[in-house]
């Protein structure tokens, strides 16, 4: 399997404090790689430096072999690394249609039509909605539009960041079989995750932060046999 994403050493922090702490990570291609950790582990903060919004103080951060450590954000998207923001983070006040054409600003501008019409078949609800304001969906309809944004602008990589957070039980599913079916297709996904169990089984490879580092590492069936994961996060 080849390297598409390769985190060595990144430390990152606001102000004085250092919140990430020489974090090492990777992604293949083709992968689903599940990133855990409590409220507060860094999680974000790695999520925000990857993606070129917060600087970092140290280490590297290299894309299908391209040194993006410490680039502006519109270099990351065009390079293809796309994230979905943790709390959706739609525009209430525009359309779904606006919502997802602004998904290929940066990049697959040339395409935006026929992504548009990929993008509806993966999610028909915002079909029947192309006309209604971002603003009045639920949850679960928003978070299909944040993921069908992200798609628009063809990630190589994407990363959704917390994305079962604040659904219902049956939208959690949902999601959960939508990142399987993205996977299939051939899509590499870094997914950020509080829900330990369902990540787990989804993914192939996982990371454990803990203040600001990587505490366990290893494939997905052996972080769920992991007597320290288990206690940690499933209450076992």
């Amino acid at each position: 399997m080849s390297g598409l994403l390769e985190v060595q050493g990144l430390r990152a922090g606001y102000g004085r404090t250092e919140v990430l702490r020489g974090v090492d990570l990777s992604v293949g291609q083709g992968e689903i790689v599940v990133l855990l950790g409590s409220n507060g582990a860094g999680k974000s903060t790695l999520n925000n430096t990857l993606c070129g919004l917060l600087r970092p103080w140290g280490g590297s951060v290299r894309f299908d072999g391209s040194d993006l450590t410490g680039r502006h954000y519109r270099d990351v998207v065009r390079a293809g690394l796309i994230q979905v923001p943790e709390g959706r983070r739609v525009f209430p006040n525009l359309s779904v249609r606006e919502n997802l054409e602004l998904g290929s600003y940066a990049r697959a501008r040339a395409r935006r039509a026929a992504n548009l019409e990929q993008v509806l078949d993966t999610f028909p609800r915002l079909r029947e909605r192309l006309g209604q304001l971002a603003g009045s969906m639920s949850g679960g309809e928003q978070q299909m539009l944040a993921i069908g944004r992200g798609l628009m602008a063809e990630p190589r990589l994407l990363i959704l960041d917390e994305p079962s957070l604040g659904l219902s039980p049956l939208m959690v599913e949902e999601l959960f079989a939508l990142i399987a079916r993205l996977h299939r297709a051939g899509l590499s996904i870094l997914l950020v995750e509080q829900n330990v169990g369902q990540s787990l089984e989804t993914g192939q490879r996982a990371y454990v932060l803990e203040e600001g580092a990587i505490r366990h590492s290893g494939s997905c069936a052996e972080l769920m046999a992991s007597d320290d994961v288990r206690r940690a996060y499933l209450g076992m």
